[in-house]
C-alpha cells in the first residue's frame, strides 16, 4: 500500500477509537450530555473506514495473524460475540429509573408538581423563566417539551432543580 495511506489510516483509526471509547463509556453510565449519542453513532462510520484502510495499508502483517492460534481465538471470539449480539433476543425489561422517568414524561404537569412537592403555578413560573411556555397545568411534560422544541428531560431538569 502507498505510504500516504499508512500515514493517515492509523491516525484515523486511533482518533475515532478514542472518541468511540469515551462516548461509549459515557453512554454505558447513562451520561448522554450534548451530542454524545449522535457523535458515537456517526463517527463509528469513520472508524470503520479508518480500520479498513489500516488493514489495507498493513495487509501483509494482517494476514500473518491468521497463522497464530491466539490471534485466531481473539478474532473468532469477536465474530462469535458479534453474531450472538445480533441474533440473541434482548430482554425488554427497563431500568426502574427509566420507567419512572418515562411515566413522568407522560404525566400532566399538575401530577408532576405533586411528585415534586411543588405547586403547579410555581413550576410554570420556573419553566417560563427558562423560556419554556406552558399553556396549562393539564399539559403533559411531553406536550410541553414538544411545543417548546425541548427534550422531556430538559423540562424535568428545570422542575426538579
Amino acid at each position: 500500500m502507498s505510504a500516504p495511506m499508512k500515514s493517515w489510516a492509523t491516525p484515523l483509526a486511533t482518533g475515532t477509537f478514542v472518541i468511540l471509547a469515551v462516548t461509549g463509556i459515557l453512554m454505558f453510565f447513562k451520561i448522554e450530555a450534548g451530542y454524545t449519542k449522535p457523535v458515537h453513532e456517526w463517527l463509528s462510520w469513520a472508524m470503520v473506514a479508518g480500520v479498513l484502510l489500516h488493514i489495507a495499508a498493513n495487509w501483509k502483517a494482517f494476514t500473518g495473524y491468521f497463522t497464530r492460534k491466539p490471534a485466531l481465538a481473539i478474532i473468532g471470539a469477536g465474530l462469535l460475540i458479534t453474531i450472538l449480539s445480533i441474533v440473541m433476543p434482548a430482554r425488554n425489561e427497563q431500568n426502574p429509573r427509566m420507567k419512572m422517568t418515562r411515566a413522568l414524561e407522560k404525566s400532566k404537569l399538575e401530577t408532576v408538581a405533586v411528585v415534586a412537592g411543588q405547586k403547579s403555578e410555581s413550576i410554570i413560573l420556573k419553566l417560563e423563566q427558562k423560556g419554556i411556555a406552558v399553556e396549562s397545568s393539564a399539559m403533559s411534560i411531553r406536550e410541553i417539551a414538544a411545543k417548546n422544541g425541548k427534550k422531556e428531560m430538559d423540562v424535568l431538569a428545570v422542575i426538579f432543580n
